[in-house]
């Protein structure tokens, strides 16, 4: 763990003591978000602060089971494939399909998530994992014609 003295060494250096105030201050801010977020969703908000119970909380409101939770632990599918993947469908959940969308929350996860959660514009439709994207055209039976 010695690789890890010398950036908090530059940091501590930089900011000095304030380095703590400043991490806190966005913990809080975070906890503030995800707590919003899971209320919009009509879950407890409680739940932000609980380590598991927070994840399968999340992952209910995208509409993922609780034993999706273990695909997380997988080393290259569950860091480089479904955490994103996660996060998409997050954005889904809430109404935001647009690509753009999709690139700031994969960059800016916290603030994107921020967003959802203290806007007042964002609400929640459902989940999202397991239905088509493109809505299927009713079929009542008939046939198409050419004519």
């Amino acid at each position: 763990m010695s690789f890890l003295d010398h950036p908090y060494q530059y940091l501590y250096n930089q900011f000095g003591g304030s380095l703590f105030y400043i991490l806190g201050f966005m913990v809080v801010l975070s906890v503030v978000a995800l707590w919003r977020l899971y209320e919009k969703a009509d879950q407890p908000g409680v739940a932000a602060v609980v380590p598991v119970w927070n994840m399968v909380i999340f992952l209910k409101i995208i509409g993922r089971p609780a034993w999706h939770l273990l695909l997380f632990f997988i080393p290259i599918y569950g860091q480089l494939y479904l955490i994103p993947k996660v996060w998409i469908e997050l954005c889904q959940s809430f109404g935001k399909r647009s690509l753009l969308d999709y690139v700031l929350v994969v960059l800016l996860n916290g603030l994107y998530i921020f967003n959802l959660g203290m806007s007042y514009d964002t609400d929640y439709e459902g989940p999202v994992f397991g239905k088509p994207t493109v809505p299927h055209a009713a079929n009542h039976g008939h046939r198409p014609s050419l004519a």
